[in-house]
């Protein structure tokens, strides 16, 4: 009886974790496209820096492309190098239509943010994992504990879609659905919120 305690606690904190923190402060590691338009990025304030220089345009000009030139750095070495380098050799090439699409591509994935349900899911396939590693008796149990978690996670999941999916193709009934939703606690339908 305890171990089966620990597992619902267990359940609840990771779950908490997860929806209370929101994903706010989760993204994905920088992309191939994102690492892509850092280095055009880096390439293009890099030209424009050598061009001020040469062109002998005012000081403070150049002093911000220098600068820039500078922070670009910081950003490639976040980034990293991309496996495909753009073609970067000319002012032409930095200007090219292929590279301004890279750059709106990148900024799509930029903006991308992980599915809390997927986020919820792995966390719970790691911690299903970690107690396999662990094995014994509270192991398995464990393991019982988190995919039985997880199967609530992913009911849960289908209800609150398939009740948006209700919500979009039924305009008319929106209203009768949320009244038909009074009845819950305050906890279900704050819960609920934060998974919409």
């Amino acid at each position: 009886m305890r171990s089966k305690g620990v597992l619902t606690i267990g359940s609840v904190v990771i779950l908490t974790a997860v929806f209370a923190g929101g994903c706010d402060t989760l993204r994905f590691a920088p992309g191939e496209k994102q690492k892509q338009n850092a280095y055009l990025h880096h390439r293009t304030v890099q030209t424009a820096a050598v061009t001020a220089r040469q062109e002998q345009t005012s000081e403070p000009l150049r002093k911000l492309t220098t600068q820039a030139e500078k922070q670009s750095e910081a950003i490639m070495a976040y980034y990293g190098l991309p496996r495909v380098i753009p073609e970067t050799e000319s002012v032409e090439q930095i200007l090219s239509e292929k590279n301004r699409t890279l750059t709106n591509q990148s900024r799509t994935e930029a903006l991308s943010r992980p599915d809390p349900w997927d986020v919820a899911d792995n966390l719970l396939e790691m911690g299903i994992a970690i107690a396999g590693l662990a094995g014994g008796v509270m192991g398995g149990r464990i393991i019982g504990g988190l995919k039985t978690a997880q199967q609530k996670s992913r009911a849960l999941r289908e209800i609150v879609r398939g009740n948006e999916l209700f919500k979009q193709n039924n305009p008319i009934m929106t209203d009768e659905f949320k009244q038909a939703q009074q009845n819950q606690s305050d906890s279900t339908r704050r819960l609920v919120a934060e998974l919409k």
